[in-house]
């Protein structure tokens, strides 16, 4: 079983953290399983909902995938100094992706180096301010590095990492099994055409 940790923060965006761990969880029967991720046992939502974790911060060293959720304290986030050694990631065995404002955590765990990242509106001139290079795109990826950009771009994350563990059927699958009724089709089509743009990008 291939295992996801969909690092969620204090302070998170619900969109970003439980589309992307829904849709990734359709594929538990081919071995694929997302678990919401956090600091500690309980944590808060911007909206004020309050969550359990289904695994410590720890459990990155052993996931296979990790992605970065986004929210309204990931400054405060990227401003603590034990940033590091709580998220040691390592893009040369795991595939890593962020969502809005977590693309400020892969800057400042220096991950992104000269690559460009999407993000959301609030976030751009944060990220902009680590000298990252921000597209007008929903989603971007080099290698094993994806950035997403606006709340349902979590669609296009999701879909980046089945694509790339189980393949694109798979993908195709999920997003049509999710997507509006009479709309199937054109949604695949949208979302695949997004990571096929977000990875040819820059070539």
């Amino acid at each position: 079983m291939q295992q996801v940790a969909v690092v969620t923060f204090d302070g998170f965006n619900e969109l970003d953290s439980f589309i992307a761990s829904a849709l990734i969880n359709r594929c538990r029967k081919e071995g694929l399983e997302a678990f919401i991720t956090t600091p500690t046992q309980v944590i808060t939502s911007l909206n004020g909902v309050e969550v359990r974790g289904q695994r410590p911060l720890e459990f990155v060293t052993e996931a296979d995938v990790v992605l970065i959720g986004s929210g309204v304290k990931t400054r405060d986030v990227i401003a603590d100094d034990r940033l590091h050694s709580m998220l040691p990631l390592d893009p040369s065995r795991q595939l890593i992706g962020s969502q809005c404002s977590g693309a400020l955590v892969l800057a400042r765990l220096g991950l992104l180096g000269r690559m460009p990242a999407c993000t959301n509106t609030l976030s751009r001139p944060f990220l902009e301010a680590c000298d990252v290079t921000v597209l007008d795109a929903p989603f971007h990826a080099e290698g094993n590095i994806a950035t997403a950009g606006g709340c349902m771009a979590s669609e296009y994350l999701a879909a980046w990492v089945i694509a790339r563990t189980l393949g694109e059927d798979s993908a195709r699958r999920v997003i049509e099994y999710a997507a509006p009724v009479g709309e199937q089709q054109e949604t695949v089509e949208r979302v695949m055409g997004a990571i096929r743009v977000g990875e040819a990008a820059l070539r």
